[in-house]
């Protein structure tokens, strides 16, 4: 292995680890030498993960602000500071913005940033206070570009906060903790499901898509496993697009 891409011994966490691209995230940088933490709301799912990749397994919600707190305490408590953090737990929920519940508005940009920035700012006062860390949060192509035909203005939105977000972050951090993030294009996983059950949704989604596919949970996991690792040593503040080309049109 290129020494740079090597995380033999550095403790990771990853929100919404336990299905989806979060636990392709997991298994690669299990694969790359770290110990992962799958962090999840759903606890069982979590330990099975964890159990299979031989990490750990921390059940706590990201929209709660004292739990993540709590969590990151928890775990530099007893295992050390974790020096990567990949937030990836997320949710959409696709409705016309004339029509959509404002609770089901609320619940997006709740999970979607207020609980990155929650986690960020849980774990990162530990990486800031060691000097060292990586933060890799995941964004999507709807933080760049509107996407269609799905009406989902609230996932949108949060996504395009998270980029903010993370180039705020890396400002105000440089120099001790590197933030970046991923921008996952249309990925084949639970996410999508309705998308792809959806014959007038998926193929406009193909349609703009040059190399004519979804991506698969472990391409976007090897990008963030990229930006982990001391291979990005001098990359922050940058929000990696990794979409087939969808973007570039």
């Amino acid at each position: 292995m290129i020494r740079e891409f090597d995380l033999t011994g550095r403790l990771a966490v990853v929100t919404g680890g336990a299905a989806g691209i979060g636990r392709a995230i997991c298994t690669v940088l299990a694969e790359a030498g770290a110990r992962v933490v799958v962090a999840d709301r759903n606890g069982d799912a979590a330990a099975s993960l964890a159990a299979e990749i031989d990490g750990l397994a921390l059940p706590f919600d990201v929209t709660d602000a004292a739990a993540c707190e709590m969590a990151a305490a928890d775990l530099a408590a007893q295992h050390g500071p974790a020096v990567i953090l990949v937030n990836n737990a997320g949710i959409v929920m696709n409705a016309p913005s004339l029509e959509v519940d404002l609770a089901d508005w609320r619940r997006v940009i709740d999970v979607n940033l207020h609980g990155v920035f929650h986690t960020c700012r849980a774990f990162g006062r530990h990486m800031v206070a060691a000097g060292r860390g990586s933060v890799v949060n995941i964004s999507s192509i709807c933080g760049e570009v509107t996407v269609h035909p799905q009406p989902q203005a609230a996932y949108n939105a949060a996504k395009a906060g998270v980029n903010l977000l993370t180039k705020s972050l890396a400002v105000e951090w440089s120099g001790r903790v590197r933030v970046n993030a991923v921008a996952p294009g249309y990925t084949a996983t639970e996410l999508t499901l309705l998308g792809r059950s959806k014959p007038e949704w998926f193929s406009t989604w193909l349609a703009g898509i040059p190399m004519g596919r979804l991506a698969e949970p472990r391409e976007i996991a090897l990008a963030v496993a990229f930006l982990a690792s001391d291979a990005a040593s001098y990359v922050t503040g940058s929000v990696l697009t990794v979409d087939g080309g969808y973007t570039a049109i």
